[in-house]
């Protein structure tokens, strides 16, 4: 049986070095260079003091489906409750606790925990590992610092490790720590396996594979509180983990800021309640604001901010928060929009950007994309819409093939807040097919929605 399982995890690793030959090239070369409704008390969780002053790290969990992600946040909260009265234990069932997501079993939204190690405070997002809901997979991943990548060592990597590891380097996540998790369920040599093969993944997509530390335990063991080196030990050394391992992030607390809404409900007789991380600047209770996105701007004032059901006077970037929009219904905001001082943003619905079209080893196209009308979903920040690409190629060239990148115009069904720099994936049918940084930004184009592919851009297809 032990041989059977060794050839197995091999057979595993030839066929993940077959499907990921051209991933390191790519990473290292493209990546690089691109850079629900519910109660506010119950929407965000938190385990320490809200007004303390320490610089806080987004962190995550990503990895495939029923690998154990939600577990090991359940777990870690659950630890750190044992250690210190003032953190919260935060169950399973509270971080999945959508209708859909218990019936399933799986997670569909992202969540946001909040607790503290001897060492730093972390805000932590739980990520949906399911292919049905990568969307939220890379609104939540584009909120990060850093990464915990949950492998199970009975099933090793998996389709959805491959591309969440793909997506974390689309958004600029540079550091990643690995948890092998259910490690008591395998031998010793199947986990010497799955860690080689880890590392060869994180190789393949660009990440120091040789410093990265790989943790190997069992979540459920740890939330049960077993002793055994699995169990809670493994917590631990996760912690330490990212204490020594995750950089103290750069923030920019001195420029306009900028809050992507990654949630947003009702507060009955209050009134709408945005949720998200500040993206850059410092948000402060009172401040005249207006948000943005869809072709909407809506004037509004922050009548309220939290951070993990605790009122603050300010909130300086890299904190989750919710803040209370006095004056705007719920119906008016859509996930995506950007809550931004009054004027200080400008938006558009036609950009200029550096695109990569992904191969097929990387989980791209077959066919290569033609040079006008080319129409999927772009996801950015947390919002994803309808898009129009238009290659900027050289004369006689028609076509961008699997694996090679160009200049690109992008026209959006609506106007979007973008910054310059920012990196954005093409999706179609469930894949990721591109990936891309905007360059430029370009006056608004007039056009008739239901006629995306007539769309004339003067020097571009016109």
């Amino acid at each position: 049986m032990l041989i059977q399982r060794i050839l197995l995890r091999s057979f595993n690793c030839v066929r993940s070095q077959r499907l990921s030959l051209n991933v390191k090239h790519v990473c290292q070369i493209n990546l690089d260079y691109f850079h629900t409704k519910a109660n506010w008390s119950k929407q965000r969780f938190y385990s320490s003091d809200a007004n303390d002053k320490d610089l806080i790290c987004s962190v995550g969990t990503i990895g495939h489906v029923d690998h154990g992600k939600t577990t090991l946040t359940a777990a870690i909260t659950k630890y750190l409750s044992e250690k210190d009265k003032n953190c919260k234990y935060v169950s399973y069932d509270e971080i999945d606790r959508a209708p859909e997501e218990k019936a399933r079993g799986i997670t569909i939204n992202i969540a946001h925990i909040g607790y503290r190690t001897k060492k730093r405070r972390y805000a932590h997002t739980d990520c949906p590992g399911h292919l049905d809901f990568i969307k939220n997979m890379i609104s939540g991943a584009s909120q990060m610092d850093g990464a915990i990548l949950i492998v199970a060592a009975t099933d090793g990597p998996m389709p959805q490790t491959m591309e969440h590891l793909l997506l974390a380097k689309q958004v600029g996540v540079k550091e990643i720590i690995v948890y092998i998790n259910k490690a008591d369920l395998v031998d010793e040599e199947v986990l010497d396996l799955v860690d080689l093969e880890i590392r060869e993944l994180l190789e393949n997509f660009g990440f120091d594979s040789e410093n990265s530390p790989v943790i190997r335990g069992s979540a459920l063991l740890a939330l049960k509180g077993d002793t055994s080196n699995y169990g809670t030990p493994s917590v631990q050394n996760l912690l330490d983990a990212m204490d020594s391992y995750f950089s103290p992030p750069k923030r920019d607390y001195t420029s306009p800021f900028i809050l992507p809404c990654d949630n947003l409900f009702n507060v009955p007789g209050r009134g709408t309640v945005v949720v998200g991380t500040v993206k850059r600047g410092i948000i402060k209770k009172g401040a005249e604001a207006e948000l943005i996105g869809f072709d909407e701007r809506i004037k509004t004032v922050l009548s309220d901010v939290q951070i993990f059901q605790k009122s603050v006077p300010e909130a300086p970037a890299g904190e989750n928060v919710g803040v209370l929009l006095r004056g705007v219904k719920i119906n008016a905001v859509r996930r995506g929009m950007w809550v931004v001082p009054r004027g200080s943003q400008t938006f558009s619905n036609h950009y200029e950007a550096q695109l990569y079209l992904l191969n097929t080893s990387e989980g791209g196209r077959h066919r290569p994309l033609g040079k006008n009308g080319y129409c999927s979903i772009m996801y950015c920040s947390t919002w994803n819409i309808y898009t129009r690409v238009d290659l900027i190629l050289p004369d006689g060239q028609n076509m961008l093939m699997p694996g090679e990148q160009a200049t690109c115009r992008l026209t959006l069904l609506d106007c979007m807040p973008i910054l310059m720099g920012q990196t954005f994936t093409i999706r179609e049918q469930k894949c990721t097919v591109a990936t891309g940084i905007i360059t430029a930004v370009h006056d608004r184009v007039e056009f008739d929605k239901r006629k995306m592919n007539e769309i004339k851009i003067p020097g571009v297809n016109a």
